[in-house]
């Protein structure tokens, strides 16, 4: 009989994706939305990558991770989780919001997940986490970190994502070492095991158009909505890879217990706007190169966009991380990121989500002059 995976958050652009590939796998699923009005949307969203006989094996729950109510039904019968979902909160994301808006519910939500797991004797949980919650903190340094390192919560120059993710993830393994998590469940047998991933930027093709994620940034900049990049290095991750070592961190006897970079190759912003130009030929004819100096950012994040004050501290910076850990312990590899880059643009433009005008032909000469 197939194992069941519960995954969090079924309209998530990363969500999305593992329930598409946990259905290929020939697992049974069953994924939380936060109405049952969201439920055809993540239908809709799944069927575009999977064969229809599979829809059969999607389940839906209703739980909000702001909210008690529902999730001890929603694991009811599970045998493992992703818990990809993390509530947006209600920050402004002008960079003037309470950072408590971001902290709060991530952390809440998270230990929702992870008490009604455990009280069901859900057999692992899988939480996606960040890279920033293994970074040094405000980028103060250069170099190549591993998962032994833990960003500082308490840096007062750190965003409120970063603070965010960072305080999540250490209340999911301060709860797992709790007596609660040990001695909640309803059915004798081994304790549920927790294990956490932690990705980079995470870009890769969409199922839908109607909620983007983290790609919308590719999405603008191929629609020409950039006229410049900033001074930003990113550890481009491809969302099918992602999701790949989420089920072999589900499924590894060695993973019980351990956290796992999912980092990709090291971009700036200005190589993938080269990628995307050289890339897509014609179409990536807005796609700008020109990179914004440092200055000027800064100086619009102070004046004029204040949401750009989250990225000002990376300005320049090349922190990197290694996966030799994923790579030992799951073997896994992460593909290139010139792919992943453009394969993301063509997915958005195949779904519409940029619109890429049809260049028109040049006039012959020799019709004009007749």
């Amino acid at each position: 009989m197939p194992e069941t995976v519960l995954v969090t958050g079924g309209t998530g652009y990363i969500a999305g994706w593992c329930v598409v590939e946990l259905l290929r796998r020939g697992y049974d699923v069953r994924t939380t939305v936060r109405s049952p009005g969201r439920e055809r949307a993540v239908v809709d969203a799944v069927s575009t990558a999977v064969e229809p006989a599979l829809l059969d094996r999607l389940t839906f729950a209703v739980a909000d991770l702001t909210a008690d109510d529902g999730w001890s039904a929603a694991l009811d019968g599970v045998d493992h989780v992703l818990h990809v979902a993390s509530p947006l909160g209600a920050s402004s994301g002008d960079g003037d919001g309470d950072p408590d808006d971001l902290v709060g519910p991530a952390r809440d939500g998270t230990l929702r997940v992870l008490r009604a797991a455990t009280a069901a004797g859900v057999g692992r949980v899988v939480m996606t986490s960040a890279a920033n919650a293994a970074s040094p903190s405000s980028y103060a340094t250069e170099g190549v970190t591993d998962e032994t390192l833990w960003t500082d919560p308490d840096d007062p120059t750190l965003i409120p994502y970063r603070r965010s993710k960072t305080l999540a993830e250490r209340a999911a393994w301060d709860f797992m070492a709790s007596p609660e998590a040990h001695g909640s469940a309803r059915s004798p047998g081994s304790p549920t095991e927790l294990v956490t991933v932690l990705p980079g930027a995470v870009f890769g093709p969409v199922l839908t158009a109607d909620n983007l994620g983290s790609v919308a940034i590719v999405a603008r900049m191929v629609s020409g909505d950039l006229p410049g990049v900033p001074r930003i290095g990113l550890e481009v991750v491809d969302v099918r890879d992602l999701v790949d070592v989420h089920i072999r961190a589900m499924t590894s006897p060695d993973a019980a217990g351990e956290r796992f970079l999912a980092t990709g190759e090291f971009l700036w912003m200005a190589d993938m706007a080269r990628v995307l130009r050289d890339g897509l030929g014609e179409r990536g004819h807005r796609v700008s190169t020109r990179q914004v100096p440092d200055f000027a950012v800064r100086l619009l994040a102070r004046f004029r966009d204040h949401s750009l004050r989250d990225i000002t501290p990376a300005l320049g910076r090349r922190n990197r991380h290694t996966t030799a850990k994923a790579a030992r312990l799951l073997g896994w590899q992460p593909r290139p990121a010139r792919e992943t880059v453009l394969d993301c643009a063509e997915s958005l433009i195949a779904h519409g989500a940029v619109p890429v005008p049809v260049p028109v032909p040049a006039t012959p000469a020799s019709a004009t002059a007749s």
